[in-house]
């Protein structure tokens, strides 16, 4: 690139990120001084870094609001806390890749791998302490900047600066090479992340600036296939194509460890890319450039990825006294919009499950559904600050219930992986349908529903036939069993809405099932081998990963896992007393958890687990017997101590989404303890005002007084200006839009939320 063009282009870079800064420093001086509203972009308070320490596994890079490119760093290191191919600890990058997963426990994807490199390079990525066995480079977190719609890096190696930028299907990258070295690029076709394993690779050379190809894969997504076009901004003046480390003739190559490297002019010290990717093909992912990044200027596609951040962030506006809350908050909101994420071209064309492709579809297909934690709050959330995108949700289920012959219990870029238990889809739907909304076939979901919970696989076939899972047929039996009595309670409530009386009471009856593993003697949920036969022996502290009888967890905490019938729980329990007692020993009692226990169970406080997703509700079910100042010390404890602005900052996986929306939600001041039914449960709010845009033309309003690290108490409501005394509220309400004002204290209510009629109660939750 001429120095010309490059001054010019840097001068455009500095003048936009000047003018992004100085929005958001207004915008962070009028919130954190208690203004009423943001002058500025509220994407100056997102820390990308948040998460990417501890167990977190959140992405680093870059990426629009639930795009389908998420492009960034993969380091060079492997293992349960590289899941999202990246962890603060790490300093060496192998490259840039298109796809990253983002809160998992189990690695996937990282495709289309993009290396700015110089010198003799080899076409591997090398071996730590080793800088000649590969093209992997050393960096420092002081080189590095990350914020949203835009990363950049020094390549300390290289002595090159990389920036990315993304649109919803196209990654651009600039890479500033030093004055009198020869520009190279590596295009890596074989490196994934985690499970991935490459597959059949193609690489072709179209013209002296463009590149196609796919990379088909396996791994946690069993058969995965993406496709991708690369546009250069400067000619390729040489190539080698390698099969692994072998050169192969031709510009036009098919193999399984595909890899190439790209030479340019050395009078370019500046190299631009744009890649669209496709689940369809190099065609597509070609028309994706030209209709989402036409043209070359990478000022103008950050900008653009910032304002889309903006807008979207913009849905929740709150006030805080503490600008590290403003950080934690939304960032989180953040990390709730990276999946789930596009599966489809511009054109709407996308590659179903049965691996056929669906041309220009009527709805925008999605992909990474962590339904097991997402369907806890995340979609819960989506349902009240993204009701546009509900209908995609749905009509993305339904597909795939038609492609597959179930609903998804864990989708990733086409493939269902099976993984986590229950039917966590079933909520998820159900919640669409029974909240009111519309775009989808709702006699085709309840069908969809319906046959999802008769088959035999995963469990269905005891629950059928015993009403419970003998513990000796499977693993996680008890964990198992309770998911499914969450979603039979929501495929009950919509057939009764539907008027479906026999399946209404049919579901309502396994919904109740909960109860066949409880052992009263014991006290607790555990493993039943027969109607009269409990599996021996038992801790209610142990854990066994994968094999024992519970899902990352333990009878401590799974014995809660009834959010649909907490009244019923309170009487298995054995009454209002002994419920409450046995929930304060939750928060205290400790015991040992085996060697064999799970890496998920962080978050501790005493035995409950915040970092794990199964007992999110549980710090609200005080207040279904009368003590909601119980919950509003818990949340209070969890969101001071649990979510902090540093880069080990969340506790546990953030799981795609679910561990940041608890946050979201209990900043707020309420939770759905059940999701699907509508009903959200007061905790108590650290945010002194909030504005949520709930439709078009409404906005619900909160204003909480009297507001510190002390007067964490609720003492009283008023909604729209009439007081308010239930401990829960509908969203039915919540999305006619008004305003919520809730009076805090430092000391607990005598009144708020303690009488029987003002309690959360099962026929709502």
């Amino acid at each position: 690139m001429n120095t010309k063009r490059s001054l010019i282009t840097k001068f455009h870079f500095l003048f936009t990120m000047c003018c992004i800064g100085l929005a958001s420093q207004l915008s962070a001086q009028t919130i954190a001084a208690g203004g009423t509203k943001p002058l500025g972009p509220l994407s100056s308070y997102v820390d990308p870094y948040i998460g990417t320490g501890f167990h977190g596994h959140v992405f680093m890079g870059v990426n629009v609001p639930f795009g389908a490119v998420q492009l960034g760093p993969t380091n060079m290191s492997e293992g349960w806390d590289w899941c999202s191919g990246y962890h603060y600890s790490d300093s060496l990058i192998i490259g840039f890749a298109h796809t990253h997963l983002s809160g998992t426990g189990i690695g996937d994807l990282g495709d289309i791998l993009f290396m700015p490199v110089t010198g003799e390079v080899k076409p591997s990525k090398g071996r730590p302490g080793n800088p000649a066995s590969g093209y992997y480079s050393p960096f420092s977190h002081s080189d590095e900047i990350a914020k949203v719609g835009y990363y950049s890096v020094k390549l300390k190696k290289y002595n090159i600066k990389a920036e990315l930028t993304a649109t919803e299907r196209v990654g651009m990258h600039r890479y500033s090479y030093p004055n009198g070295s020869t520009p190279k690029m590596v295009i890596d076709l074989e490196q994934g992340i985690g499970w991935d394993r490459s597959g059949e690779n193609y690489f072709r050379k179209i013209n002296d600036t463009t590149i196609v190809g796919y990379r088909f894969s396996s791994g946690w997504a069993v058969d995965q296939r993406i496709f991708f076009t690369a546009v250069f901004s400067e000619k390729i003046k040489g190539l080698s194509v390698y099969d692994s480390t072998s050169v192969k003739d031709g510009a036009e190559q098919k193999g399984k460890r595909l890899k190439a490297i790209l030479t340019f002019d050395p009078s370019n010290t500046e190299i631009l890319v744009k890649v669209g990717i496709s689940p369809v093909s190099t065609d597509n992912a070609l028309a994706n450039i030209k209709a989402e990044a036409p043209g070359w200027n990478f000022e103008s596609v950050m900008r653009k990825a910032d304002e889309k951040w903006s807008d979207e962030l913009g849905k929740v506006k709150i006030t805080t006294a503490d600008p590290s809350q403003m950080r934690v908050f939304y960032t989180a909101l953040y990390h709730t919009m990276i999946a789930p994420s596009l599966f489809n071209d511009h054109n709407k064309d996308y590659r179903g499950t049965d691996k056929k492709v669906y041309n220009k579809a009527s709805f925008n297909n999605l992909t990474t559904f962590s339904l097991w934690d997402t369907y806890r709050a995340a979609q819960p959330l989506y349902t009240i600050i993204h009701p546009e995108k509900v209908s995609d949700m749905a009509n993305t289920m339904l597909a795939i219930y038609k492609q597959q012959g179930k609903l998804p219990v864990w989708h990733l870029h086409g493939n269902e992986t099976n993984c986590m238990v229950g039917n966590p889809a079933i909520p998820v739907l159900s919640e669409a349908i029974l909240k009111g909304y519309k775009g989808f076939d709702q006699n085709l979901a309840f069908e969809a529903i319906k046959n999802s919970s008769m088959l035999d696989e995963r469990g269905l076939y005891y629950v059928k036939k015993y009403g419970f899972i003998p513990a000796d047929s499977m693993a996680e039996s008890v964990s198992i069993g309770l998911e499914y009595a969450v979603a039979d309670w929501s495929a009950a409530q919509v057939a009764k809405k539907l008027n479906k009386k026999d399946d209404f009471q049919y579901f309502k009856k396994r919904a109740g099932y909960y109860l066949n593993y409880f052992d009263p003697k014991a006290g607790f949920m555990r493993g039943r081998l027969s109607e009269q036969t409990w599996r021996s022996p038992f801790s209610p502290f142990e854990s066994i990963h994968e094999k024992g009888d519970f899902t990352e967890g333990n009878a401590w905490q799974y014995t809660w896992l009834v959010p649909h019938d907490v009244d019923g729980m309170i009487s298995m329990l054995g009454g209002e007393k002994p419920f409450l007692n046995k929930l304060d020993s939750l928060f205290f009692v400790k015991g040992d958890m085996g060697a064999k226990a799970s890496n998920d169970i962080t978050g501790l406080i005493g035995s409950y687990a915040q970092g794990n997703e199964p007992g999110h509700h549980i710090p609200y079910l005080y207040a279904y017997a009368g003590q909601q100042w119980k919950t509003a010390e818990k949340v209070r404890y969890i969101m001071d101590n649990l979510y902090t602005d540093k880069n080990d900052g969340l506790c546990g996986n953030e799981d795609v989404g679910q561990m940041s929306a608890w946050y979201i939600f209990s900043s707020l001041g309420f939770y759905p303890v059940n999701p699907s039914s509508g009903a959200y449960v007061f905790g108590s709010p650290i945010v002194n005002s909030a504005e949520l845009k709930v439709a078009k033309d409404k906005t619900l309003k909160i204003k909480v007084l009297n507001n510190s690290k002390q007067n964490k108490y609720i003492q009283k409501i008023l909604f729209n200006s009439k007081p308010y005394t239930k401990a829960y509220i509908m969203h039915s309400d919540l999305m006619q839009g008004g305003t919520l004002q809730i009076e805090m204290g430092a000391e607990p209510s005598r009144t708020f939320g303690q009488k029987k009629s003002d309690r959360p109660r099962s026929e709502y939750n």
